[in-house]
């Protein structure tokens, strides 16, 4: 570390110091997944604003990076990085409630189960969530995260206001009517702006579902689906489905609210450990024996869901519960948004390319993908998700990637990695469904594994691009925010930052990639 630097560290932890500076040294950060791993120099965990505050300030005058992380759900590099890292898990309490106007305060690393548990002593809920709890509430915000209702649309639709700490160490207050472009920009900052500390949020009563799930033939979802248009995803306020490429059959799950007394479900197949292990290790061996795939997937999910047509399991439980999902093993996720409308489309043009059907085969499409599929076998289900960002008042992230003016389909093609080991198919798998949802007129989700670069992003967002680029900049002119994986999507060609950090080198290993990264001096 430069002398420099470590005199100001120095200074940072002395005991006359006032404001604390929690940093340690050797932390390694991993993903979730382990798909990518990094070495901070620095790995800081404020417990107060005043702390992320000169955490900010001190690495300006040392010039390092901040990359900001939670729990690291996501598959991707994002919050990859030698600098700083500032960790927001100690900065985690309730603020305020006030239960009459349905408004909470939060502390941003407040991961969203602890949120839930403390809206529902008060009688509350989120009113939407995704298929899993263990976010942080700033991370849910920055990358993007959606639910499962055409009544509703991402996450962020429900801030009210937030408090970023910015590059020059202070931090400001941003709403619809304070700073509404730095809002915008915050609601999906995809930690490129500053850092998140505090967000006011907006709740609902507490709720319990009454849902029910239903295996069928892939025609009758297709068939809901167009006539009349939209009637599958409008009969239920949450409604999502999981699609099997190989046995061309669909998991519709429906949920409404009730008042039923709660009634749990039977207790599913992937959860015992039985069937947790059996899953997992026919995935491993399928590394080596690929067409068993198709194989795994009859078995494995008709003993999850059933074997036959027509099958249904039912349960009542509380919201916030019933809208979870078991994500099961380490895994890699490509997520795009496209129109609604387009997804019969997309789902028989991906099934026909997956099941390599010809012209004379029942159900072909011409899928016009221009990478073969001769020898290649892909993990199952595709999940299928729904939500309408244009139902809101709320602002508009400038970096939302849902459909202009209308509902949004999200397709996620997941791709388990078995005792921490790559799939032989992601590259020819990704490549090929990526190129069918460019083809769709979709946008990737932000914080999913898709190779989408700086050409790709400009033509999706197009001005609105722009203008986060415009607010960004003024809040971080020197890219204190800004790395590597930015760089590669969404910052300008050609722009010259202060503070820069480049990947030197991938080491893949058994137990996840370990990207290390090199300083620009």
């Amino acid at each position: 570390m430069h002398p420099l630097a470590a005199a100001e560290l120095a200074a940072a932890g002395s005991p006359g110091s006032g404001t604390p500076f929690r940093a340690t040294t050797g932390h390694v950060h991993r993903t979730w997944a382990r798909t990518f791993s990094s070495l901070p120099e620095l790995y800081i965990q404020p417990e107060t604003e005043a702390e992320v505050e000169k955490a900010v300030a001190l690495a300006r005058r040392c010039g390092r990076r901040v990359v900001v992380t939670g729990c690291a759900h996501s598959p991707s590099d994002l919050t990859c990085t030698s600098s700083w890292m500032l960790n927001l898990d100690r900065l985690a309490r309730v603020v305020a409630v006030d239960a009459a106007r349905r408004v909470a305060v939060v502390q941003a690393g407040m991961r969203l189960y602890a949120l839930c548990d403390e809206l529902a002593r008060h009688g509350l809920a989120m009113a939407n969530l995704g298929s899993i709890n263990q976010q942080s509430v700033a991370g849910a915000i920055s990358t993007g995260t959606h639910g499962s209702s055409a009544r509703h649309g991402l996450v962020s639709e429900d801030v009210v206001a937030l408090r970023l700490t910015l590059a020059s160490g202070l931090t400001e207050f941003c709403s619809a009517d304070v700073r509404p472009d730095l809002f915008r920009a915050a609601l999906l900052s995809l930690g490129a702006l500053g850092v998140v500390t505090e967000v006011t949020l907006r709740a609902v009563p507490a709720f319990s579902l009454s849902w029910r799930q239903t295996i069928d033939a892939d025609a009758a979802l297709f068939a809901a689906w167009e006539d009349p248009p939209g009637r599958l995803w409008a009969q239920s306020e949450f409604v999502r489905v999981w699609w099997f490429p190989y046995t061309r059959r669909a998991v519709v799950w429906r949920a409404d609210k009730t008042t039923e007394p709660e009634r749990d479900p039977p207790p599913s197949y992937y959860d015992r450990s039985v069937g947790y292990y059996v899953y997992h290790n026919l995935l491993y061996l399928a590394q080596w024996a690929p067409p068993i795939l198709p194989w795994v997937e009859w078995f494995v999910f008709g003993m999850q869901y059933g074997f036959a047509n027509g099958s249904a399991t039912a349960a009542v439980q509380p919201g916030p519960k019933a809208l979870l999902m078991n994500c099961l093993y380490s895994q890699f996720v490509n997520e795009w948004a496209i129109p609604l409308h387009r997804g019969p489309e997309a789902l028989r043009r991906l099934g026909s390319w997956l099941n390599h059907l010809t012209p004379d085969d029942p159900g072909y499409v011409a899928h016009g993908i221009p990478f073969s599929a001769a020898g290649l076998y892909v993990h199952a289900p595709v999940e299928v998700r729904v939500s309408d960002t244009t139902l809101t008042p709320s602002p508009r992230p400038f970096l939302d990637p849902t459909v202009d003016d209308g509902p949004t389909l999200y397709l996620n093609a997941t791709l388990y990695r078995p005792y921490f080991r790559d799939p032989p198919c992601r590259r020819r798998y990704y490549q090929a469904f990526e190129w069918l949802m460019r083809d769709m007129g979709g946008r990737p989700h932000w914080a999913k594994n898709f190779d989408a670069r700086r050409p790709d992003i400009e033509a999706m967002y197009g001005k609105r691009l722009d203008e986060f680029r415009r607010v960004r900049h003024q809040a971080d002119p020197d890219g204190m925010f800004v790395g590597p994986w930015h760089r590669q999507r969404i910052m300008a060609a050609g722009v010259e930052l202060e503070l820069e950090e480049v990947e030197t080198a991938r080491r893949d290993a058994p137990g996840g990639g370990l990207r290390t990264f090199g300083r620009v001096s």
